[in-house]
């Protein structure tokens, strides 16, 4: 059987999309994800009047969760390079980047791990006043693996990122903002109004002069593609270490994928998830 869409593609008008994310109960990204976002990016990248796309959330709670921990490791593990030749995870994300339309996360409830990495991966992120953000796999004795090192170290500065990552908390918008996680921060709902006229305003200016002026600013903040394989590869080799099982069957217990619980408050327990 064919997997359920994950990316709902609104064609607003040639030049301006409008993508939203759902899958399942607290939008966990799963192996289907990240196969229909490779797809998602080909699409992008081969409309030449694309000029802006903007992705949003079907669930008011959850942007995007964060990986599923039950996802097949074995699939994973298998999954071809993509056009980068690195692992289609760290490909999704670096191409994402570099797409000639500019892309816009519109950030309404939480976006953690790799929620957190896919925001990171747009060109510009505005939130709502309840959107929370977080990378917290320190927390549970993993590195980071979508490179958030690499993007936060550019975006907030080395201590910010530092505070961020190694403290594995959450941050709320209007903090996230103070930093320069995100762009700012909107009013809940004026959120959708605000970066829908903006996304507008962008679509009716020139592709050229758009797409080139985002290649300009790509150049001067470039990543190496070779930090994604790295952070990735740093993440393969942390996670799941018998020595930090306790820490996730804490949180499973605690109701960790589900809509309620700890998943509401994940930046709090994952610090008390060293208990036994």
């Amino acid at each position: 059987m064919p997997n359920t869409p994950q990316f709902h593609v609104n064609e607003i008008s040639p030049s301006y999309w409008k993508v939203t994310f759902a899958n399942g109960p607290i939008n966990l990204i799963d192996v289907d994800t990240i196969e229909q976002l490779a797809a998602l990016v080909d699409r992008i990248e081969q409309t030449p009047d694309l000029t802006v796309v903007v992705f949003d959330s079907d669930n008011p709670d959850f942007f995007m969760a964060h990986f599923d921990f039950l996802a097949d490791k074995a699939r994973i593990a298998a999954m071809r390079p993509g056009p980068t030749g690195l692992h289609p995870y760290s490909d999704n994300l670096i191409r994402l980047s570099k797409v000639p339309a500019v892309t816009i996360s519109a950030l309404k409830g939480r976006a953690r791990g790799a929620g957190s990495e896919f925001a990171l991966a747009t060109d510009i992120r505005f939130a709502g006043h309840r959107a929370i953000l977080g990378q917290f796999e320190v927390g549970i004795g993993t590195v980071p693996g979508g490179n958030p090192t690499g993007r936060l170290g550019r975006l907030v500065g080395r201590g910010r990122a530092m505070e961020i990552l190694l403290g594995a908390d959450d941050f709320p918008a209007r903090l996230a903002a103070e930093y320069g996680y995100v762009n700012r921060v909107l009013p809940e709902g004026e959120l959708d109004s605000f970066v829908d006229a903006f996304a507008r305003r962008i679509a009716g200016f020139d592709k050229v002069a758009v797409a080139g002026t985002k290649a300009l600013i790509n150049e001067s903040t470039r990543i190496p593609d070779e930090e994604f394989g790295s952070a990735l590869s740093a993440y393969f080799q942390t996670v799941g270490r018998p020595v930090n099982e306790h820490r996730v069957r804490r949180l499973f217990e605690a109701g960790l994928q589900k809509p309620d619980g700890v998943e509401l408050d994940l930046g709090k327990q994952v610090a008390e998830s060293d208990r036994n």
